[in-house]
C-alpha cells in the first residue's frame, strides 16, 4: 500500500497481533464474495489462512471478487444463501474451520426501506442459521460476527458511541443489526458459554466497525463507489447529503481488528467474548464534504457535483461517532492510516485499475503494505 508506507510513528509501534497464528489456520468466510469478504479473503490468504468462502454471487458487477480473482487465491468458495441451514452446515462440516467470520448481510439502509423483510431475514435468520451451525461443527473455536457502527439507538449526540451503550437503530437495517447482536448475545449464552470443545470454550465476540473506503468497492448508495463511477464516465455526480458526519476508515483498518479479535477470542474466550467496535481516530471522523473535497483535491481530473438534498427522501443518521477505546485497551489494536492515507489509497488503487493495472496485483502490493504496519 503506497500511502501506508507514508505513515511515520506508527510503524514502528509493537504489534498486538502474532500474524504467524493464522499460517494453515483453517478459517470459514461468509460474504466472502462481497467488497470487504474479498479484501478479509485476500488478507488472510496473504498470511497463510486456509480459507473458506461462502456467500451468494458477487452482488456488484464489477466486482473486487472477480477482478481480483479472489476464488483461484482461497482453498475453496461455495455460492448459497446463508439462510439455507443445510447448506451453510455442510460448507462449514466440509471445511472444518477453527475461526469463523460472519459478514454475510443485506448491507444497505436505503435498501431496507425498499425491503426490510428481506433485510431482517437475511441480517437475524440468516445469522441465526450461521451460528446454528457452527455450534454443530467441532472444529470451530473462535466466531467474529461483523455488524455495523450503525446497531447503536442514534440520538445525534456529539459524544462517540460505546460498546455498552443502547442498542436500536431507526431504519430497517440498523435494527436488524441491533437484532443480530442480541442474536448473538443469546447464542454466547445460550451455547457457547459453558461447552467445551477440544479442551477450549467456544469463543463469539462481535465487531462494529465505521464507513469503510478502499478499492474495489461498486456497491450502490455509497460514496466512494458514485465517485469513482461518475469519475470513470465523465458523469456528474448527485450529493444528497453531505453535512452527514462519519466514522470513515481505509476497509484493511477494521479487518485487522476483525484479525485481532478473532485471534484474542481463540486464546482467551471468556474474556474478549463480548462487542467491540473498530474506528478511526478523531481525525478521520469527517463530515460527506469533506471526503469529497479531499477526492476532489488528490484525484487526477474533477468530478462535476451536484447538490440535490431533496432527494434524501428516508431516514439517515446525520452524525455518528464511535469511542474505540476497549479495543485500543483490551485489544492493542488501533489505526495506523491517517484520513490522507487511506483517501490516497483509495485513489490509487481506482486510477491505476482504470489505467488497466490487473486488480488483484493492486490488492496483493497495498495489502503487503499494511500488514508491513502491523510487524
Amino acid at each position: 500500500m503506497s500511502a501506508a508506507k507514508e505513515v511515520g510513528g506508527n510503524a514502528g509501534s509493537s504489534s498486538p497481533i502474532d500474524l504467524s497464528f493464522w499460517k494453515g489456520r483453517p478459517v470459514f468466510i461468509t460474504g466472502h464474495t462481497g467488497f470487504k469478504g474479498s479484501w478479509l479473503s485476500l488478507l488472510l490468504s496473504s498470511l497463510g489462512a486456509k480459507v473458506h468462502g461462502y456467500s451468494l454471487t458477487p452482488p456488484t458487477t464489477p466486482s473486487l471478487f472477480a477482478e481480483a480473482q479472489v476464488d483461484t487465491q482461497i482453498e475453496s468458495s461455495s455460492i448459497g444463501d446463508i439462510r439455507d441451514r443445510s447448506s451453510v452446515l455442510k460448507a462449514i462440516e466440509a471445511s472444518q474451520p477453527e475461526v469463523l467470520f460472519h459478514l454475510a448481510a443485506q448491507p444497505m439502509v436505503l435498501s431496507s426501506y425498499e425491503d426490510p423483510f428481506e433485510t431482517y431475514d437475511i441480517n437475524v435468520s440468516g445469522t441465526v442459521s450461521v451460528l446454528d451451525a457452527a455450534r454443530k461443527v467441532s472444529s470451530v473455536r473462535s466466531i467474529v460476527v461483523i455488524t455495523t457502527d450503525k446497531c447503536y439507538e442514534n440520538n445525534e449526540w456529539e459524544w462517540p458511541y460505546r460498546e455498552n451503550d443502547t442498542l436500536g437503530g431507526h431504519d430497517p437495517y440498523s435494527n436488524s443489526k441491533a437484532c443480530c447482536e442480541l442474536v448473538v448475545q443469546s447464542f454466547r449464552k445460550s451455547f457457547f458459554h459453558d461447552v467445551a470443545r477440544n479442551g477450549r470454550v467456544v469463543g463469539i465476540a462481535s465487531a462494529r466497525a465505521g464507513n469503510i473506503i478502499g478499492g474495489g468497492d461498486w456497491g450502490v448508495y455509497r460514496l466512494l463507489p458514485d465517485f469513482f463511477k461518475a469519475y470513470e464516465r465523465k458523469e456528474s455526480l448527485t450529493i444528497r447529503n453531505p453535512d452527514a458526519v462519519r466514522p470513515w476508515q481505509h476497509v484493511l483498518e477494521p479487518l485487522m481488528g476483525y484479525l485481532v479479535l478473532g485471534q484474542a477470542v481463540f486464546h482467551d474466550p471468556a474474556r474478549y467474548s463480548s462487542g467491540f467496535n473498530f474506528g478511526p481516530d478523531e481525525s478521520l471522523v469527517k463530515r460527506v464534504d469533506d471526503v469529497l473535497s479531499a477526492l476532489q483535491a488528490n484525484a487526477r481530473h474533477k468530478v462535476s457535483v451536484v447538490y440535490d438534498r431533496s432527494d434524501n427522501k428516508r431516514h439517515e443518521a446525520k452524525l455518528l461517532r464511535l469511542d474505540c477505546a476497549k479495543a485500543k485497551n483490551e485489544l492493542g489494536w488501533r489505526p495506523r492510516l491517517t484520513f490522507e492515507d487511506s483517501i490516497k489509497s483509495t485513489l490509487d488503487w481506482y486510477e491505476r485499475w482504470m489505467a488497466g493495472e490487473p486488480a488483484q496485483d493492486i490488492v496483493r502490493e497495498q495489502i503487503e503494505g499494511y500488514v508491513s504496519l502491523w510487524r
